[in-house]
């Protein structure tokens, strides 16, 4: 077995090969049409049962941009947590957890919180 650097599949080239996989194509013309052996997609495909996974879609509850940046911005202009959350309709603890979790009032920044969950990263940043 060759000892080359492995590379894997991309986001694009997974929903490709599940589409290609819904259409009815072979296994075999699918690892083709992307260069790599069958097995590699049966093991994309096999865990799943050959379904496809759901779309993944973030929780209403989860804070949004627009909510974080007001926190960073209620905590620059020295607001408690009790006013920030009223400004956002939110419960205090709510507000409280997402400052401690990343970093206390000296160290919260919304952009950087907002890219890291929109990619999936860990909340802890």
């Amino acid at each position: 077995m060759s000892e080359g650097k492995r590379s894997r599949l991309s986001l694009t080239q997974r929903a490709e090969i599940w589409s290609r996989w819904k259409t009815g194509q072979s296994l075999h013309e699918i690892g083709r049409a992307f260069g790599k052996p069958h097995t590699s997609v049966r093991c994309l495909l096999l865990p799943r049962g050959g379904i496809p996974p759901a779309a993944r879609r973030r929780s209403r509850r989860a804070l949004t941009l627009a909510e974080r940046e007001d926190i960073s911005r209620g905590i620059a202009s020295g607001s408690s947590f009790r006013e920030i959350a009223r400004h956002l309709d939110r419960a205090a603890s709510t507000v409280s957890r997402e400052i401690s979790r990343h970093g206390g009032r000296l160290a919260y920044r919304a952009h950087g919180l907002q890219f890291a969950v929109a990619n999936g990263k860990p909340e802890t940043v």
